[in-house]
């Protein structure tokens, strides 16, 4: 794992977004990631988002490490797994 991008255990859902919302420190500062329930029930099975993301958090955190490394933050800095 790349010391500059750290998970805090700190997941949530979010109502309004219908998507599991993580926090991540690249280099100290913190962004948010995220992932609808949608996809996690499509990709992984289950019924219950956080407990799909909880699962499966070391893949999901692994994509959104990528996708950090990439520079694929949308116009809020927000980081969304597809």
């Amino acid at each position: 794992m790349n010391q500059a991008i750290h998970f805090p255990d700190r997941e949530a859902w979010d109502e309004d977004r219908q998507a599991v919302c993580f926090p991540v420190l690249v280099h100290g500062m913190q962004l948010t990631c995220a992932v609808t329930g949608e996809t996690l029930r499509s990709r992984f099975g289950g019924v219950d988002p956080l407990q799909i993301f909880c699962e499966n958090r070391w893949d999901l955190e692994e994509e959104a490490s990528d996708l950090i490394r990439d520079g694929q933050e949308d116009d809020q800095g927000w980081i969304w797994l597809s």
